[in-house]
Formats: structure tokens, sequence, C-alpha cells
């Protein structure tokens, strides 16, 4: 067992709990042990020889952690498999087909008698699944067309990718000390949102001994492909890794190689070939057959003539031109990020407590952290009433008494209703110090009503940012069908947020990523500023910080578009600023793009 599969577990309890119709409290202790266990930044098989790392996980109480060691000793927990045994085989794998909701997958299994999802696509094409109640032939269709989808072969979030290639470079790096300069490259350097195979480049000086090494680790499942420099292998949960080992003087030739995008470097190739040069894994080769080695990435794009490309700008569109022309952007980084304004708590759907939530920012180093829990509309995420959001600002108001040093904000994450309206009378929304608005309902609108439904939302002069614009969500592991963005006119959108002053957030979420790299670029073009939020629902949640930034990276950001980049002070100020001047502002006491970058 691994920690995806640990968690894939503890999400289907909480699938079964509801189709049982059980306690929404237990359901959601299910939901957010799943999402925890994500977050975790070791392999819970180390607990079979320490147990006490069970006791430091926040949120894992002593009935989950019974849980956890019963599937790390035995591969197996018994109380999933009683909760099978009350259902038919084939019911998770429907519900896995966006359109199927837990009742409607009961009565679909249960009526046309599935024992597996093969059988669902025969339904389909028989008519049989059509023919049932509140089903009929649109919806079938949908069906189908997602059922088809979820066949194809998938790539995964980068945060489904990133911890698993982390895992890997830590056997890696501990079955093999000597192994030096090991790191990721391709899409996963790139930071793309979804990934297809993981690849890693090290140097060693017995490539051999590393690549044996490699294929023995105790996460590799299959090995695909074995030779003295370079090795193929299935790791759990079913990524695909290669291994590259080269010589010290060839490593940074390869690292820019194997980080591509292909258009990028089929881009280099081509510039390479108009003076007279090859470019390959190793370096350069002149006419005379001569291979040129570099030091570094940067060396070779100098020797060709351009300035160093960030491996996020590397999709082969108009980065060179912007390197031969000297008008690269000084990106953001995660060190610029001085504060966190979408976080959750456990007052509406979140895992813990605004103090822990706040201690944890604090350690993590954040100067300022919004609490923005989910308005009254959100009755499913337990939305706060108005009675109980003055208590929940009463909380947070006793807590930075206790914690000066952090600055907390009270917020929240307000629902723009279907008509563009808000959640809260402006006489409680003045009280907030952030608000940020998002769609949660109603997202099948036509593009015209949608559009002019956030721009009203905008035009508010209490709402701050405007999160998760898109509504989006990438498949995942909890949710393979994923979520399609709804339908506005985005050009529409960047200039009313340029025009009122709203921030647009860059949700840090890798299950959301929204906005998206290409929106972020296209945003800024039109004049939006943003803010890069974790829309941390746990403490581990706190650390998706990263991915966001990597979006903002690869949408061309600097630092002085993202709001939160501000020190503490500035931000408060900024937020004291009427809306319409906020698109004016200059960051003054901060650091400088140059300094940041």
């Amino acid at each position: 067992m691994n920690n995806v599969a640990i968690a894939a577990a503890f999400t289907d309890i909480a699938r079964f709990l509801q189709l049982k119709n059980d306690s929404i409290f237990k359901i959601r202790a299910y939901q957010r042990a799943a999402d925890i266990i994500q977050g975790l930044d070791f392999d819970l098989n180390e607990v079979r020889t320490r147990p006490e790392l069970l006791a430091g996980i926040p949120g894992i109480g002593d009935a989950i952690s019974a849980k956890i060691t019963e599937l790390v000793e035995t591969g197996r927990l018994e109380y999933l498999e009683k909760l099978k045994s009350e259902f038919p085989p084939a019911l998770l794998p429907v519900l896995d087909v966006t359109g199927i909701g837990p009742k409607t997958a009961m009565m679909v299994v249960t009526e046309l008698g599935l024992k597996t999802v093969d059988d669902l696509e025969k339904a389909i094409a028989s008519g049989a699944l059509a023919a049932l109640p509140r089903i009929g032939e649109r919806n079938a269709e949908r069906i189908l067309r997602h059922f088809k989808a979820l066949a194809e072969p998938k790539r995964r979030t980068i945060g489904e990718a990133l911890p698993a290639a982390e895992g890997v470079m830590r056997a890696l790096s501990a079955a093999c000390p000597d192994v030096r300069k090991l790191t990721v490259a391709g899409a996963l350097r790139r930071w793309q949102e979804t990934i297809g195979d993981i690849d890693l480049v090290c140097v060693a000086d017995d490539p051999a001994a590393v690549t044996r090494a490699f294929s023995k680790l105790p996460i590799v499942t299959e090995i695909l492909g074995q030779g003295d420099t370079q090795a193929s292998v299935i790791v759990a949960p079913g990524f695909q890794v290669d291994l590259r080992v080269v010589a010290d003087a060839h490593f940074a030739s390869l690292l820019l190689y194997f980080t591509g995008s292909q258009q990028h470097t089929a881009q280099l190739r081509t510039a390479a070939q108009k003076l007279g040069l090859s470019l390959n894994e190793y370096g350069l080769t002149d006419q005379s057959g001569k291979l040129h080695e570099f030091e570094s990435e940067a060396a070779l794009y100098e020797h060709l003539g351009f300035a160093y490309v960030e491996p996020e700008l590397r999709e082969g569109q108009d980065e060179l031109a912007a390197a031969t022309s000297g008008s690269l952007p000084a990106l953001i980084s995660l060190s610029d990020i001085r504060g966190d304004l979408h976080t959750h708590s456990n007052w509406t759907d979140g895992d813990s407590t605004i103090d822990v939530m706040v201690a944890e920012a604090e350690k993590r180093g954040i100067e300022y952290i919004a609490i923005t829990d989910h308005s009254v509309s959100r009755a499913i995420s337990n939305g706060l009433s108005v009675d109980r959001l003055r208590l929940h600002r009463a909380q947070i108001e006793s807590i930075r008494l206790k914690k000066p040093g952090i600055k907390v904000l009270c917020g929240s994450e307000i629902d723009i209703l279907a008509d563009g309206s808000l959640d809260y009378s402006d006489e409680v929304l003045a009280g907030l110090d952030v608000v940020a608005a998002s769609v949660h309902s109603a997202m099948g609108q036509k593009l015209e009503i949608m559009t002019e439904r956030i721009i009203r939302a905008m035009r508010n002069p209490h709402v701050t940012v405007v999160g998760h614009l898109t509504t989006r969500m990438l498949p995942h592991r909890g949710r393979p069908e994923g979520r399609e963005p709804i339908e506005a006119d985005l050009d529409a959108l960047f200039r009313a947020a340029a025009d009122t002053g709203t921030l647009l957030e860059i949700n840090a979420s890798p299950s959301r990523l929204d906005l998206k790299d290409t929106h972020v670029r296209r945003a800024s073009q039109l004049g939006a500023r943003f803010v890069i939020s974790t829309d941390a629902h746990s403490t581990a949640g706190l650390d998706d910080m990263k991915y966001g930034v990597g979006t903002a990276r690869r949408g061309w950001c600097a630092p002085s578009l993202v709001m939160n980049t501000l020190a503490a002070d500035e931000f408060t100020d900024f937020l004291k600023t009427p809306k319409p001047e906020r698109g004016k502002w200059k960051p003054g006491r901060g650091r400088s793009d140059n300094q940041r970058g």
C-alpha cells in the first residue's frame, strides 16, 4: 500500500457512506482523511517501524489511524470490504462516470443488472439506459461521451505527479548516495498542469550501478527496460518513470534536451543549424564533428544567441523571440509570496480549527492569512449564516491578539448567486477584510448571462477577488471525470477586473489551477492583477502554493502583478484603497521585481 492507494480507500469509504445516507460528519471525516494523506510528505509505510508518525498528523484521529495501520500491515481494510459487500460490484465504477449521482447509479446498476462498467456501455448502445426513469437519450449520450473519456489513457495532475517523483528521488538517493544533480525534467520541470511520464536525470560515476539500483527500488512494480545509462519502470501508483544517467560534462545539455517541450527544442535545433551546429542531448556538435559541452543551460542558450529561458516558458511559442529581444519577464518565485488569501477552517468544510490553520501558516513563514470560510448559500459546506459569521470574526479577532507574528484577516468566500448578487448584504461585506466572490452554482448558464453575472459581482465595491474564475476541475483520483469550465467571455471578464480593480485568483489547488496559465498571460495583457491562493481546506493544503506559482510562471507573471507579494502592511494599505484605484497600485515598500527575481 502507498499513500495514493490508502487515500483512495478512504475516498471509497466516504462514497459508500454517502450511498447509505450516513452521518455527514462521518462522511467528511473520511473525505478529509483522504485529502490529508494525499498531501503527506512521507510514505505511510514508514509507520510499520515508526508508529508515532501517525500521532503527528493533524486531523487524523485514533479511528483513522487504526485503519491506516491495518491497510499498511495487511494491504486490506475489513471495514471497507464490509461496505463493498453491501452493494453491487459495478456500483463504484459506474459512480466514476460523470452525470451519474449516487441514487441514479444505484437505480442503473440494480435495474439493468450491471456487473461491470462494460455492461453500462452495452446498455447505452441498446437503448436500455435511455429508457430508465430520469435518464432519456440526451443524458445517455452525455454519459457515453464521458464513459469513453474515462477509458482513454489519463495524464495525472501535477499534484499527483510531483509527490510521486519526489518519492522516487528520495528512494534513489538513499539507495545510491553517490548520485548527484538528481532532478526532474520533461513536463514536470515545466510545471505543466497534467503529467504523463515522469522524467529524471542525474550524474553518477557508475551509471550502470545507478540504473540497477533504480530498477530494484521497492516502489517499482514493473521494469520496462534497463541499460547502462538509462532505465524505465512503473512505480506505484502507476506512473512510468524514465531515468537518464550521464557524465557531469553532459548534464546541462541533457537536462535542457529532456526538459523540452518538443516544439521549444525543435526551435533551438533550427537556431543551431543556422549557426552550422547540431543540437543533441550531449551538447552542440559543429561541422567538423567536435562536440561543444556546457557547464549550464544558460551557457548553451548564450552560445545560440539567446537569453536563458526558464523551463516554465519553454513551450515553443514566442519565448525565443523574447529571449532575443531582451523582453523575457523576471518571473515570480515561491519566495515572493507573503500571504495566503483563500483558506478554510472547520467552521465550514475545512479540516482544522482557525488557530491551527494560522499557526501552521506562521510556521511556513507566511506573513498574513485570510480565513475565508463559505457563505450561507453553501449549505453542503456548512456555510456561515450572518450570526455565525459574526462569531467567526470575533474568534479571528481574538486569535489576532495571540498571534502578533502573523496578520490574520477576516474574510469570506462568498457565493456569486445566479443573478450576480452576493450572499451577504453590503453592510455585512463592509465588515470583512477580504471578500472572495466565487461561482458555485448555476454553472450551466449561457455565455452572455454568466459573463454579466460575474461582472456584476466585480462591480461591488467590497469584492476583493474573484475565486477560481472558470470553476473547472482537472480530472484526478477523487473526481476522474473532472469538471468542464463555465462558458463566459473571458476577455470581457479580464477587462472588467482591470477596470473595477478586482483581483483575479490563481487558485493553487492542484485539482483546479484556475486561472490556468494561458488565462494568466492574457489577463495580464488586458491589465488585470492577481493573487495566488491555496484554497486550503487543511494544513497540508497550505503547501499547495507552489502549484499556483508554477502556473503563474507559465503565464509569464512577474511579482508586481501578484498583490500577495506585498508586505503585510502594504497589503493592508492596498485593501484600504478604493477599488478603482487599486489597478494603478505600484508596490512601494516591497522589493523590486529585479531584486525578487
